[in-house]
């Protein structure tokens, strides 16, 4: 399912491993990981029962910074982030923002060119993990 503020399409891939692909292809790419959530093990903590459900919080300074600094309320929205989670059938789903709608939200204007490439950036990677009938967007 792609929409305007969102993109959630279905891994091939059960959670941990998809997180760990990411995680792997973003650091080889030169990207920092800042955190993994496992919100399911902090449910589990705190007594409740959830299925598996991970956020991966990764940036870049090189790229993110400039666009800060144009539009500091950015900061709410970066670093970028990829909300991993078994659905109720057993799915694996794959959910981020495009940086097109964050740089929207925060009014960020003469990013264009680099919003694209970043944006192409995150469906290049989010690909890595796609099943392959969730290869063309519908």
């Amino acid at each position: 399912m792609i929409t305007d503020d969102l993109i959630v399409t279905r891994s091939a891939f059960a959670v941990d491993e998809t997180v760990d692909r990411l995680a792997a292809a973003l650091t080889s790419a030169g990207n920092t990981v800042f955190a993994r959530i496992d919100h399911a093990a902090n449910a589990a903590a705190a007594g409740l029962e959830m299925r598996p459900t991970q956020v991966l919080i990764f940036g870049n300074g090189k790229a993110g910074t400039p666009l800060m600094l144009s539009s500091p309320t950015l900061a709410l929205d970066l670093p970028l982030k990829f909300l991993v989670w078994e659905d109720d059938a057993g799915a694996t789903q794959l959910a981020y923002t495009p940086l097109a709608v964050l740089a929207r939200r925060h009014g960020l204007g003469g990013f264009g060119e680099q919003i694209a490439a970043l944006d192409g950036r995150l469906a290049t990677l989010s690909a890595l993990v796609r099943l392959p009938d969730e290869l063309s967007p519908s």
